[in-house]
């Protein structure tokens, strides 16, 4: 992989999660709970899953007897091995989320499903303004303090770049709140979600900017209670290794019924 495209810092990445509390992780709980009810809709049992994940302590308890691997550029997952390929929210950290997916479709047997869960571009939207703001003020530059998490839109092209048919995607938001500034960065330190990019800066932070962060943040996004409100936008993407066995589209000009039949209306021919 190139240098330049790198954006997470494994290292980085790996001391973060290391110092991560048990209270730190409701946020994977709650998106497992999430992940546990999309499964219970799908019409299927799910004999030879695998999860992939930084945080086995909490998404192993999906699948007692699956193995849990670690979310690292090469998954060690054998390919057609498994029915269910879970990714538990990390892909927002991984340096070819494209590469993780078709890694994961591969170790799907046909008509296996890929089910992951992962932080979204409205997460921390208000961290990210805040700073930003506070850092031109004081600095009178920018730092890369938050990872560029993917948009809705953007992400669920992944899965059919990935070769996944009948690709879904879909989000939940959840909003927290917080006594201040402090208390939140504190927080994502609890939840392994630290700073961890390649290019973020090296040096300590001026406490300037922070206490200037906060005053924004406070001034901007006080809730009623005087707390302030955060936001982590958690995006699902499923997609189905491809099988002789699922609904194909029609070919074009196969249809045996005129759509205005249906409709039970009148056919007005288009000007050219």
């Amino acid at each position: 992989m190139n240098a330049q495209n790198i954006l997470t810092d494994i290292s980085a990445l790996s001391r973060s999660r290391s110092r991560a509390s048990d209270d730190g992780l409701f946020l994977h709980r709650a998106a497992l709970d999430e992940v546990q009810d999309r499964l219970s809709l799908v019409n299927r049992t799910f004999n030879k899953p695998a999860i992939v994940t930084g945080f086995p302590q909490v998404w192993g308890d999906l699948y007692p007897d699956a193995p849990v691997v670690q979310d690292t550029d090469t998954l060690p997952l054998d390919q057609t091995a498994h029915d269910l390929v879970v990714h538990g929210l990390g892909l927002h950290w991984a340096n070819d989320p494209v590469g993780q997916i078709i890694q994961s479709r591969r170790a799907l047997e046909p008509d296996g499903l890929f089910l992951s869960v992962s932080f979204g571009g409205q997460t921390l939207n208000e961290l990210r303004a805040c700073l930003a703001q506070a850092e031109a003020q004081i600095t009178g530059g920018l730092s890369p303090r938050v990872a560029p998490m993917a948009e809705l839109r953007d992400i669920g092209g992944l899965l059919q770049r990935a070769g996944l048919a009948l690709p879904v995607a879909d989000s939940v938001t959840l909003k927290t709140e917080y006594r201040d500034i402090w208390h939140l960065m504190r927080d994502l330190r609890a939840m392994g979600e630290a700073n961890a990019m390649q290019s973020r800066l090296r040096k300590p932070t001026r406490r300037a900017v922070f206490n200037a962060a906060g005053q924004l943040y406070q001034d901007n996004f006080a809730t009623d209670t005087g707390r302030i409100s955060a936001t982590f936008e958690m995006i699902f993407l499923a997609g189905w290794a491809p099988s002789d066995s699922q609904p194909k589209p029609l070919r074009p000009g196969s249809a045996q019924q005129r759509l205005a039949d249906a409709l039970a209306t009148d056919e007005t021919p288009l000007n050219d």
